[in-house]
């Protein structure tokens, strides 16, 4: 019988529960069988099926390892805490796990809620344990009053400190409203489900009352905005099985902790028809956009890749992968959107995935073809500038291997931004047709032979001429590597064993596990 399977209160399980049963007293699984059966019927009206908070931490984690610490906690005569806390294995390892059960107070945090999740994460932070929160709850408890809102405050303090030392995961699966929706914006990762999870700070009815503002919950904080506009999420999937698959997905790349040993997997090689498409994926012309993910197959593990944010701020990428069997994060930039810049969303994005990656150990690897920051009044009155002085100081203070290839260009402040040997990053590599330099050959030949240009008989016959002397000159890769700021000029179907290879010597492998 698994955990899920609780018998119905007229069903003596045992013979303790069988003596209580004779003496007019319920056993506390028999009363506890009714609570569930009460709070599923509860939940059942809000829509589309959905699990209980006890079935969500069942299906979280590998099939019959979950175990449920204080079931029978109560915030009042007859009402459960609000949240459902225990641990189960995620692929063999232990994973903390907190699920709001929206059926009791709408899941909404009270003292004892608050105390309760408070417990499940101190467990995590001092057994060194991922803890994963499932979301479904309308906000503080307003007749709580004060309690309730420092028990928010408690678990606030309690993510904060479980951010440096053990991965968080935060699961949108109904309202996440008010104080609720400061905790997963203080983990490392959220997932929302589409069409049923929300996250605001005010609900409709007050932006309408205050703003005059009439948006619908979806509009406000509904997966699609989330996940494309604000970036406060970072993957939007249909249904709660999908969610949960996604956040198994993310703790299988990471250590269960800080400085735990790498979840190493058998290395495979790149896929066959990828590696031999590689030296053809970039073309001639600058101008002409590509799929980066076409790089990406070449080179890394033929496993299942997790791009995270893949809506936000699509010029650049961030990918949980694998190369030679080592989890790796990915900063690429995609030509296919906006030609690959850089901007203040797209800073903070990657900014924020590398020191992610840092902090775990996994090593970055940069992909490069940026032809700079976003230019613009829109994009400084958004503060490119600081945001994007994050991103340099996520490459510097990175402790964990830093690869970089320049795949096709890389100019001006973008070219240090994106994980240069300046910064600190271990081996750098340009292919042999790319470009480095303070801007384009089209922008630098406009700024430096103006007059020229003026007084030509046919300027674009001497802007094209110009433009291949600076290409020469001024931006072919072969000059950096010369000065020692590129490790190595290589052809593309290199580019997998060069990275390997440096791994190798920077966190090589252990069998066993641990690097």
């Amino acid at each position: 019988m698994t955990q899920l399977d609780v018998p119905a209160p007229d069903v003596a399980v045992d013979p303790a529960a069988g003596a209580a049963a004779q003496a007019g007293r319920p056993h506390h699984r028999d009363v506890l069988a009714q609570r569930r059966a009460d709070r599923t019927a509860r939940v059942e009206p809000r829509g589309r099926r959905q699990h209980t908070a006890r079935e969500r931490a069942h299906l979280l984690v590998d099939e019959g390892t979950f175990v449920e610490i204080s079931p029978l906690r109560t915030a009042g005569p007859s009402s459960g805490s609000g949240v459902v806390i225990g641990w189960g294995l995620v692929g063999g390892r232990p994973v903390v796990v907190a699920s709001h059960d929206a059926a009791v107070a709408s899941g909404a945090i009270g003292a004892v809620f608050a105390e309760t999740v408070q417990r499940a994460q101190r467990i995590a932070i001092d057994r060194g344990h991922p803890i994963v929160y499932i979301n479904d709850s309308g906000g503080a408890r307003i007749h709580d009053g004060i309690h309730a809102l420092h028990g928010c405050g408690g678990i606030f303090a309690n993510n904060v400190e479980a951010s440096r030392k053990i991965p968080q995961i935060s699961l949108i699966l109904g309202p996440c409203a008010g104080a609720a929706a400061y905790s997963p914006a203080l983990t490392d990762w959220t997932i929302m489900v589409k069409e049923q999870g929300q996250m605001f700070l005010t609900g409709p009815e007050i932006v309408r009352a205050a703003t005059g503002e009439d948006a619908t919950a979806d509009e406000i904080g509904g997966s699609g905005m989330h996940t494309r506009t604000s970036g406060v999420a970072h993957l939007e999937v249909d249904d709660e099985q999908a969610a949960l698959d996604a956040a198994r997905g993310i703790l299988s790349f990471l250590p269960s902790h800080v400085g735990g040993a790498p979840a190493l997997v058998d290395p495979v090689p790149a896929r066959a028809e990828a590696v031999a498409r590689l030296p053809h994926v970039v073309p001639d012309k600058s101008s002409i956009v590509f799929d980066m993910h076409e790089v990406l197959d070449g080179v890394l593990d033929d496993r299942p890749r997790l791009e995270l944010s893949p809506g936000h701020a699509p010029s650049v990428l961030t990918v949980l992968a694998h190369l030679d069997g080592r989890p790796v994060g990915i900063v690429a930039n995609q030509p296919k959107a906006r030609g690959g810049i850089l901007d203040a969303k797209a800073s903070v994005k990657a900014s924020r995935f590398v020191d992610f990656c840092a902090r775990y150990g996994l090593p970055v690897l940069t992909f490069v073809d940026v032809p700079g920051f976003l230019p613009g009044t829109v994009e400084e009155g958004r503060g490119v500038i600081t945001q994007g002085a994050t991103m340099l100081r996520a490459y510097v203070e990175a402790q964990s291997p830093v690869l970089t290839v320049v795949v096709r260009k890389a100019y001006g402040g973008a070219y240090i931004a994106m994980g240069s040997r300046s910064l600190g990053a271990d081996f750098t590599w340009a292919w042999s047709g790319s470009e480095i330099a303070v801007m384009g050959p089209g922008g630098a030949v406009a700024l430096l032979h103006r007059r020229a240009l003026k007084d030509a008989e046919d300027p674009d016959a001497l802007r094209d001429e110009l433009a291949a002397e600076y290409r020469e000159n001024v931006a072919r890769p072969y000059l950096a590597a010369e000065a020692g700021i590129l490790d190595d000029v290589i052809v593309p179907e290199e580019t997998r064993d060069r990275m390997v290879q440096a791994l190798g010597v920077l966190a090589p492998r252990v069998e066993g596990g641990r690097a």
